[in-house]
């Protein structure tokens, strides 16, 4: 008996190595076709066994460290290689590469021109249905094991949708990220920032090791404000749930959002199960509650009825706005093309996601860097300063008073003290963001027709259903576009020197990179709609810490400031992707002091 299990077992193997066998060489063979450089990878990059293995074994990955290139594949087969890797793989290969395996064929992207290319075609380059699970028959398989069941656990949104739904899902989403709401984020991020920067002094000469939860809460309130109109304290949170609840608005949805895998194992009817851990019972409670909050939201917003929503501007009553605007045709004429309340609910769960993970770990990461860095503290601060002492009233921090006149290209004169707080500000997320981006790299595909790509005066023809990976490390770290010092973090290199008209160094403006090399909000017509709540939020936050304030990290005993320094920069350096955005490993290996300026 165990002879002839044995035996069946043998020959499984053997059955199931020939396949991948035959399989590569099959694959291998069609991206010869292409012309690109090709890494050979003895294992599928997306397998859910590999990526279970090298994260329960990282030390597979030593395996890129063989001689003669024998272990280049492992070098860009997990999920953080973007970023670790950087351009250096493109500077052996080329711009444009192929990484062939048995179950797939990728093409790696670092040409600006063709990246700019790949974003602009939206419906020839499409999101990947491995990752994505287009909800074809076909490929409903796919879908157990995608993104989209995270991702359309409470309705579908302008991610997860294609064709002509996301063109009804971008017209109809894109007028809710107005100026009125803008104004509402900054007044809410600049409170928010104002109560967290308090909670930090109070710690003292011990500091702080929560950089990274706390900006994550901050980012959460705003959010919850600016989406649905619900306000949170900092530090107290809410004091008493509304009637027929059992966890707060805040809880609900910061419970979803930390547990996103989650929907990808468990169906989400499934989830309230007595036989499932306390965990997942406790996501399911957290679903049914956030769920329940957008419902009375939505009932809310729609008793006011339309004209009447002149109080403060949130996110789900600027969707409920549009989409009956839209189902009120020409003549009075009722039509079906605005947003279904799951599709309301869905779009509001992805501005959460989107919007609250990214933008923390700009802000926290960005503290984190200036504190390591204090000459470059110390020249935001003055900017920020510099505002302050220019001005006697505090109507510097009204936002009506700043971004709608904020014209890079034409500044009006009489605003250039508060232009300069936005540049400095930018110029710190965006070199931010340029090196440490939540996403390092960019995933399409080709779809159901094959597509011609160029890049340097070449055309490449790329195979149906072929992975490609818009790397935007690397389109953010080439030393052609970047300089010399291109891994290097410096906000100043934003900054576009005085011409030969003699500007001064208050009319500094920020340089316009090239197109495609600087894509941390994506490009083309699928560009992240929220780029600017997220510049908003940012720009509060830092004109509210440096304004009287600054941060040193707290030594160890026997610890040099350098040392301190270097370990607040490794903390940076060695983040890596956390489920799905770009996240610092070790967020409390120092503490950071918060104290007012001499």
């Amino acid at each position: 008996m165990a002879a002839q299990l044995i035996t069946c077992l043998g020959i499984a193997f053997l059955a199931a190595l020939i396949w991948t066998l035959f399989t590569l060489l099959r694959n291998y063979v069609v991206a010869r076709r292409i012309g690109l450089p090709i890494v050979v990878s003895p294992i599928t990059p997306l397998n859910p066994f590999w990526l279970i293995c090298y994260r329960v074994f990282p030390s597979v990955l030593h395996l890129k460290r063989l001689p003669f290139g024998l272990g280049r594949w492992a070098r860009c087969t997990y999920t953080s290689w973007t970023f670790d890797d950087k351009c250096a793989l493109h500077d052996e290969l080329g711009d444009l590469f192929s990484i062939v395996s048995s179950g797939s064929i990728e093409v790696v992207v670092a040409d600006p021109t063709a990246a700019h290319d790949i974003y602009t075609r939206r419906k020839d380059f499409v999101k990947p249905s491995v990752i994505y699970g287009t909800t074809t028959c076909s490929r409903r398989i796919l879908a157990t094991n995608s993104w989209t069941d995270q991702l359309n656990v409470f309705g579908p949104s302008l991610i997860t949708v294609e064709g002509d739904d996301w063109q009804r899902h971008r017209r109809l989403t894109a007028p809710s990220f107005n100026e009125k709401a803008s104004s509402v984020v900054w007044a809410e991020a600049l409170r928010q920032a104002h109560d967290m920067l308090k909670s930090w002094t109070l710690r003292g000469v011990h500091g702080t090791f929560d950089t990274v939860k706390d900006t994550e809460t901050m980012t959460l309130h705003v959010l919850t404000h600016a989406a649905s109109g619900v306000r949170y304290s900092f530090d107290q949170g809410v004091q008493q749930l509304p009637k027929g609840h059992s966890m707060s608005y805040k809880e609900s949805l910061s419970v979803c959002l930390h547990n996103i895998i989650a929907f990808n194992i468990i169906p989400k009817q499934c989830l309230s199960s007595k036989f499932l851990p306390s965990r997942f019972r406790q996501l399911g409670q957290a679903v049914h509650e956030f769920q329940s909050y957008m419902a009375e939201n939505l009932a809310q917003e729609r008793s006011l009825g339309t004209g009447k929503r002149h109080g403060p501007a949130n996110l789900m009553g600027a969707l409920v706005q549009a989409s009956e605007d839209t189902n009120m045709g020409p003549n009075g004429k009722i039509s079906k093309l605005g947003l279904t309340d799951k599709e309301i609910f869905g779009n509001i769960f992805i501005y959460n996601l989107a919007g609250h993970e990214t933008t923390a770990n700009a802000i926290s990461m960005s503290l984190v860097l200036l504190a390591a860095h204090p000459h470059l503290q110390e020249w935001l601060a003055d900017e920020v300063q510099d505002i302050l002492n220019a001005s006697s009233t505090s109507a510097i921090w009204e936002y009506e008073k700043i971004f709608p006149q904020f014209r890079r290209s034409n500044p009006d004169p009489n605003l250039l003290e508060a232009l300069k707080l936005c540049m400095g500000a930018y110029e710190t997320q965006y070199e931010t963001l340029r090196l440490y981006g939540s996403l390092p790299y960019v995933p399409k595909e080709t779809g159901s027709y094959g597509q011609e790509l160029s890049s340097q005066g070449q055309s490449y023809c790329l195979p149906p259903k072929t992975f490609i990976n818009l790397n935007v490390q690397a389109l953010h770290t080439k030393s052609q576009h970047w300089g010399s010092d291109a891994l290097m973090w410096n906000p100043r290199r934003w900054i576009m020197p005085p011409d030969n008209g003699g500007l001064s160094p208050q009319r500094d403006r920020l340089i316009s990179p090239q197109r495609g090399t600087f894509v941390p909000w994506a490009d083309g017509p699928r560009n992240c709609p929220g780029q600017k709540f997220a510049q908003v939020e940012f720009v509060a936050a830092m004109a509210t810490f440096f304004a009287k304030h600054r941060v040193t990290p707290v030594l160890r005993e026997g610890q040099s400031l350098e040392d301190a320094q270097r370990m607040l920069i490794g903390m940076v350096e060695g983040s890596n992707i956390s489920y799905i955005t770009l996240q610092m490993r070790q967020p409390r290996k120092v503490a950071l002091r918060w104290e007012l300026k001499p």
